[in-house]
């Protein structure tokens, strides 16, 4: 039973991790690729929301997971 808690917790906190570094990489790439070419901003910005969004929808979907791992048992 114990086990089950350490490994939602550990789960949630490889799903945090994991989610913000693919924000952090996006970030950077929608950075470096406003900086070289300032005129389309606004379609990298989107591009670079939607991206994000998806990414933290997998996060979500990762927590809840742990959760129900952690209360399930």
């Amino acid at each position: 039973m114990e086990l089950a808690y350490f490994a939602a917790g550990i789960g949630a906190g490889l799903v945090v991790i994991g989610a913000g570094y693919g924000i952090g990489k996006i970030a950077t790439a929608a950075m470096e690729a406003s900086g070289r070419n300032p005129e389309v901003l606004g379609d990298i910005r989107m591009s670079m929301i939607i991206a994000a969004a998806l990414i933290e929808g997998v996060a979500l979907f990762g927590l809840v997971v742990c959760i129900l791992l952690a209360v399930k048992s």
